[in-house]
């Protein structure tokens, strides 16, 4: 099983495609997890491996997508009974097994990706120095050559602004698009970036050029939300004046946003004629309280505490007129024979 665990965390290393690992690392019995089970979390919230039976395995698809959010590791424990202690994240559950587990799930984020169009110096230099500090770069820059961009991981030449291949460019809302074609293709380039789900782009321009453009994408049909949220002039405000310096203030700004999270990509850009309003994704650093109400389109399961999602929940009862939802076939059944007992807790 490891080294079919191993594999699969290599293949996902290679695509690029962020995920979480969970371990058990402690147990108290009767429960079916034990030490050394292995699971993968993909971002869409699915499950590969074992780390336990129906009760455990929400939990712990909820915190390690907590754990993708803010690129924090996590202990979690899983038990019958509250006992909260520092570091711990803890989840009381009265499942059937009655016993304890101690996950760890630990977030694998795949590299950032600045994806370059044009092949200006400023591009240049910008795609040298983002490879020098272990980012993924692509460069969308016609006309260029391996030797002007010689450590990208991926360079198209052969396609025009307006056209590039999307599909190898892998464009999502955490790549950081930045337009660098000064004057070549500015409108095309920018439309493009614009137009894509990523939530970063910047545009290499003076502010007066950059308006115009910006007006053309106006004209163009690009919604003017997405409009305001480029940044132009690109960079932080920095008085940098040669090639070199501009792309030092575009990496210092992609940097600042990434270490900050997106509190930070949510402020203003005093020095931009464009402010960046984009929604905070997460608050690296914020401590992250079990929760006591479910989140929208969850119920709690009133026999084992635990949160379900209610659209497409496969155990259901009906009660009273009201839909009660349960994790597993057990806690059903439990509540069906003693319904008053857990309908009293919920209303308490």
């Amino acid at each position: 099983m490891f080294d079919r665990f191993l594999n699969k965390a290599t293949e996902l290393l290679a695509k690029g495609e962020p995920f979480a690992t969970a371990s058990v690392v402690r147990f108290q019995a009767p429960i079916s997890g034990k030490p050394g089970d292995k699971a993968i979390i993909f971002a869409d919230g699915k499950m590969w491996g074992w780390i336990g039976g129906g009760c455990a395995q929400p939990v712990v698809i909820k915190e390690a997508l907590k754990a993708l959010a803010d690129g924090k590791p996590r202990l979690v424990r899983i038990s019958p009974t509250a006992a909260a202690e520092d570091g711990i994240v803890d989840y009381t559950m009265t499942c059937h097994s009655g016993g304890t587990l101690d996950i760890y799930i630990e977030p694998v984020l795949s590299k950032p990706h600045i994806l370059i169009f044009g092949r200006s110096p400023i591009a240049q230099t910008l795609a040298r120095l983002g490879k020098t500090i272990g980012y993924r770069i692509s460069a969308v820059a016609p006309g260029s050559d391996r030797e002007q961009f010689p450590d990208v991981d991926l360079l198209q030449t052969d396609s025009n602004f307006g056209e590039p291949n999307l599909d190898k460019l892998r464009i999502a809302r955490e790549t950081f698009i930045v337009v660098s074609t000064q004057g070549e293709g500015d409108e095309e380039a920018l439309e493009q970036a614009a137009r894509s789900s990523a939530t970063y782009v910047a545009f290499v321009a003076s502010k007066v050029k950059a308006q115009k453009v910006l007006e053309h994408l106006r004209e163009a049909g690009v919604p003017a939300e997405r409009v305001s949220q480029i940044r132009a002039p690109a960079g932080l405000d920095i008085h940098a004046a040669s090639p070199e310096e501009i792309a030092v203030s575009i990496l210092a700004e992609i940097i600042n946003l990434k270490g900050a999270g997106a509190k930070a990509v949510a402020e203003p850009k005093k020095s931009a004629p464009t402010a960046l309003n984009l929604p905070v994704l997460s608050q690296p650093g914020l401590a992250l309280p079990v929760l006591t109400q479910p989140p929208p389109n969850e119920a709690r399961d009133p026999v084992c505490g635990m949160f379900v999602k209610v659209s497409g929940a496969k155990y259901k009862s009906a009660h009273k007129g009201s839909d009660i939802y349960f994790c597993c076939a057990g806690c059903k059944q439990t509540f069906d024979h003693q319904p008053e007992k857990y309908t009293l807790s919920m209303s308490t």
